[in-house]
């Protein structure tokens, strides 16, 4: 769980500043105490070349104090800190800042500054990838960071699943880039057609599920940065994009301006009852259900208790929502909890229907009694 630069600020508009206000703000207004505690700069922050012997050098104007200062600024908050560093020879813009060739250089500077994760982008490659050389370039990149002397996380971004990132990796994209406020158009919720790779919530949520079996054992898929906030979404959608996030055990990382948000956002990030569904470490939820334009979605929890999205992909009408103690493999009687609303719905023996807005979800807790 944490936070990172990119879906708000992009390339351009990132700077030590503003990081600076970013992790005062996760504290402030209680995102760390609730378990936000990875504070990630994404692009933006190297300079447009390497330095003379190959190490990475900061922006000389957005990022003049360096990255071991903002390290210790979030550490000194209670928060850790992340990077976004470049697998090849060029980062997705063109400039030639790769970590290909200089491995073990940036290693030392990634534990001289104590940085406690590691985005590590395939990016560019020049002559071009193969996927053994993909594969063999994370693996060593897996290697050298198991024998550094720092407890860092290790998230690949390479774009879809591989059957061998649980063996490389902590987490992994499983997707191109979700759609947010810095790409035409904004956000979007339910689009199957992708703008230059840039996804919808809904497609990015049906390429992560094909790799829900995997997740788990100290491996997680990675469907992408949120999109909560003034982004695109309605505040329904931005309730349905969190359940699914929550639901699928994804990485918690904020895409917002945790400085500008909303009361609405707040309770919807701060949800510690939906938080919990988030950090069981039983499995990764799936989709188990599909009618038409609604869905249903489950993940299975330690005792005896499932967590279910009721979601509609209708852009204009209400859907009624049917679930079934079976479909989740409850017998006999169970009690259902609203995690949006945080109250207790009653005892069920069979089913249960939720009248459902459009492009919107129910979030409950089921407990088998």
């Amino acid at each position: 769980m944490g936070w990172n630069s990119w879906n708000w600020h992009g390339k351009k508009d990132i700077s030590e500043k503003v990081v600076e206000e970013t992790i005062d703000a996760m504290v402030a207004h209680g995102l760390r105490d609730a378990g936000y505690r990875y504070v990630v700069v994404d692009g933006g922050w190297r300079d447009t070349k390497l330095g003379q012997n190959g190490e990475l050098v900061s922006h000389p104007t957005r990022f003049p104090g360096g990255m071991k200062r903002l390290a210790d600024y979030a550490h000194a908050r209670g928060l850790k800190f992340g990077l976004h560093v470049v697998l090849g020879t060029h980062d997705c813009g063109g400039d030639a800042v790769g970590s290909f060739g200089h491995e073990e250089a940036h290693l030392r500077q990634f534990v001289e500054w104590g940085l406690d994760f590691l985005k590590l982008d395939k990016c560019k490659f020049e002559p071009g990838w193969t996927e053994e050389a993909v594969k063999s370039t994370y693996a060593g990149w897996s290697n050298r960071l198991a024998h550094c002397g720092r407890d860092i996380v290790f998230s690949l971004s390479a774009y879809v699943y591989r059957d061998w990132y649980p063996d490389v990796g902590h987490m992994a994209r499983t997707t191109y880039d979700i759609r947010s406020r810095i790409h035409p158009g904004g956000a979007g919720f339910d689009d199957a057609v992708p703008r230059e790779n840039h996804l919808s919530v809904m497609a990015i949520a049906e390429q992560n599920n094909e790799a829900a079996a995997f997740g788990g054992h100290g491996y997680w898929n990675d469907p992408d940065m949120l999109v909560t906030g003034k982004q695109g979404l309605t505040d329904e959608e931005q309730k349905a994009h969190f359940a699914l996030w929550c639901v699928m055990s994804s990485p918690l990382m904020l895409g917002n301006d945790p400085r500008v948000m909303t009361n609405a956002e707040k309770e919807l990030l701060l949800n510690r009852e939906c938080i919990a569904v988030n950090q069981d470490p039983t499995e990764q939820g799936r989709r188990i259900k599909v009618d038409g334009r609604t869905e249903i979605w489950a993940k299975r929890l330690g005792g005896n208790k499932v967590a279910v999205l009721l979601l509609n992909r209708d852009p204009a009408a209400a859907r009624a929502i049917t679930l079934r103690g079976a479909d989740v493999g409850l017998s006999g009687k169970w009690k259902a909890r609203d995690l949006f609303a945080k109250k207790d719905l009653g005892t069920f023996d069979s089913s249960l229907t939720k009248s459902t807005p459009a492009h919107a979800a129910w979030f409950l807790l089921l407990s088998g009694l």
